[in-house]
């Protein structure tokens, strides 16, 4: 009995030297799975676009970007260097980025005139750029000289849900001011506008701005460019009164 005693009293004062001993060897033990922290238990947002969910528009005047289509190609960010040696159409001795930047001025000079603030934007397109309006400023080429028209798309992916109407008052106003007709053919290429996907690039548009891309006509047609080129202010013209419209639709810009 006495034995039985002594070896349980021992059996007892091993025991707490073996679990710190054996807590000791865990700690530094470096094979299986690393010990986890309280923060670790928790999933992460399972939603990456909850953030919009709650976004609210920022206090001021209505803000329009004015994108010149392939303006400063060559200072295009590493994310984008493939699209740096497309230098866009040409016609009538001009570079598609000249034409464009001369409508986007026109345009721009209308929209100040009624107290909207106007960014004239390059190529490159600072990083979620916001705005009520985004409007990339292009023109179409063709191997066909009779080819003519304009067409404008919004984004594959549109979370503001006001794209389409810009689009349609755009298109509607810039058919009333140049005569030119609707060229149906819109490309995957302009719905899927590196500008508008924020989801993949930096540089590129903030979600929650309604945008479009124009194709304000052909350089390769010698009829559209008697508008284009030799008229700018009639595109831009067109293009302001659609921007305008919107706006007033939002109840940005009182008449």
């Amino acid at each position: 009995m006495k034995n039985k005693l002594v070896i349980i009293v021992l059996f007892l004062l091993l025991i707490p030297p073996f679990i710190v001993s054996y807590k000791f060897i865990a700690s530094k033990n470096t094979a299986g799975a690393p010990p986890y922290a309280i923060e670790d238990l928790e999933p992460p947002e399972t939603d990456p676009y909850a953030w919009l969910r709650d976004w609210k528009r920022p206090d001021g005047p209505p803000k329009v970007g004015l994108q010149v289509g392939h303006w400063k190609n060559s200072e295009l960010p590493e994310e984008l260097e493939r699209l740096r040696g497309n230098s866009g159409s040409s016609g009538g001795g001009k570079a598609e980025w000249e034409v464009n930047l001369a409508i986007a001025k026109s345009t721009a000079e209308i929209l100040k005139g009624k107290r909207i603030i106007v960014e004239v934007l390059p190529a490159t397109i600072p990083p979620q750029f916001w705005a009520d309006v985004f409007v990339a400023i292009h023109a179409d080429g063709s191997t066909d000289s009779t080819k003519s028209g304009f067409k404008a798309a919004n984004p594959r992916r549109d979370y503001t849900g006001r794209a389409p109407k810009l689009l349609e008052l755009i298109e509607g106003e810039y058919e009333l001011s140049t005569g030119f007709q609707k060229d149906p053919n819109v490309t995957r290429n302009m719905r899927g506008y590196y500008a508008f996907a924020w989801w993949r690039y930096q540089h590129a548009v903030h979600p929650m701005t309604a945008s479009v891309i124009l194709e304000t006509g052909f350089l390769t047609s010698s009829l559209d460019r008697r508008i284009i080129v030799n008229r700018p202010e009639i595109s831009a013209e067109g293009i302001a009164n659609g921007i305008v419209r919107y706006l007033e639709s939002e109840n940005l810009l009182m008449n």
